[in-house]
């Protein structure tokens, strides 16, 4: 039987190709690509003992276990997830980690049902490798321009806004601050990189000739790191610097760091969310006690508590008292002191509008 193949990784990256994951659960969850869903072929514990016979007995002996594991009302079961999918989305391809037994098993499969799908060329690995190859192969040979300002200033807004922004917050689903914990989790490294990837492959197949523009980042956002290669290329690069006035970046962090996480913590924990955003507050300033000192801490603590306490009655206006000093004594200095060693690099800085403008035209 001639199964067909695929190896064409650029363009089913590119064009967001459907795709049939069929590895374990506990390899989808350790990495994995955005337009696949996993519809394994042997579950964490079926595989686990493939796994072992193969160790002890060889790989016939293992394949014989597997078909034994997936044998009936489950392998008929399996047979129609894959179906289905392929029904609603003729143009998916399916693969396993490296495009060996698993992934041929499952077109076999389909193929006695008189489903035809394409399998990948060295499944998940060939893929995974295409992307963190181009990643380092563009972060070699290509610039980008950083746009920086201090906390505050809205840069992620603007990123999101612009063709050419790529948005690492977004990839990694946290807003790089210690008030800026995702509800839900933060995707699992490789997910992260892969997503970095994706996206600038996308924008520079779009327009090959185009400058992509990031935020300024530390080189860890929350949990998630940057490639080193690629925190190199943000460190060799220019910058573009927004400022704005102390008040006006108080009330945009007021906004975002209090009104709308209590809106979202709410929406999110229900009945336990006043005293989820209670915990939210004070964890977050309790991650940068080092910085602060213990004396500081507590004293913001405690402005933070009385902000808490009357936050209903006021309308949260008392949560100022404790940002406004948290800024100006703790994220301000910090940012300086980075601005500072960057200034050589620094090609352009202005207000919000200018600096929109001038990316937009550049």
């Amino acid at each position: 039987m001639s199964l067909p193949l695929v190896n064409n990784y650029r363009e089913l990256l590119l064009s967001n190709t459907p795709m049939i994951d069929v590895r374990a659960p506990i390899e989808f969850a350790a990495g994995a690509l955005p337009s696949a869903v996993n519809l394994p072929l042997m579950v964490d514990d079926q595989r686990h003992q493939v796994g072992i016979r193969y160790k002890n007995n060889g790989q016939k002996s293992a394949i014989e276990l597997g078909h034994s594991l997936v044998a009936g009302k489950i392998k008929e079961q399996r047979i129609q997830a894959w179906r289905s999918f392929i029904i609603a989305n003729p143009s998916a391809v399916l693969y396993c980690a490296r495009g060996g037994l698993r992934s041929q098993l499952c077109i076999e499969w389909l193929a006695d049902t008189g489903v035809s799908c394409p399998r990948v060329e060295g499944g998940y690995k060939s893929l995974r490798g295409f992307l963190h190859q181009y990643l380092m192969t563009y972060c070699a040979n290509h610039s980008v321009t950083v746009l920086s300002g201090m906390t505050g200033t809205g840069k992620t807004e603007i990123i999101q806004q612009l063709a050419t922004g790529v948005d690492l917050e977004g990839a990694a689903n946290h807003k790089g601050s210690s008030f800026g914990r995702p509800l839900d989790s933060q995707p699992v490294q490789v997910n992260f990189e892969n997503r970095i990837a994706l996206d600038i492959l996308t924008l520079q197949n779009k327009r090959p000739k185009a400058q992509i523009i990031v935020e300024d980042e530390s080189r860890n956002i929350g949990a998630r790191h940057l490639p080193h290669y690629f925190a190199d290329l943000m460190g060799r690069s220019s910058f573009v610097v927004i400022d704005m006035d102390f008040e006006e970046r108080l009330e945009r962090l007021w906004q975002e760091y209090v009104v709308d996480r209590y809106l979202k913590t709410m929406a999110f924990f229900g009945d336990s969310g006043e005293q989820a955003f209670s915990d939210y507050l004070r964890d977050s300033l309790l991650r940068v006690q080092k910085r602060l000192g213990g004396l500081r801490t507590k004293e913001l603590l405690a402005l933070m508590d009385s902000a808490i306490a009357r936050q209903h009655k006021d309308n949260f206006a008392s949560h100022r008292h404790w940002l406004a000093p948290l800024t100006s004594e703790y994220y301000d200095p910090m940012y300086s002191y980075q601005l500072d060693k960057k200034k050589e690099q620094i090609i352009f800085r202005g207000n919000r509008n200018a600096v929109i403008d001038w990316l937009q035209t550049t």
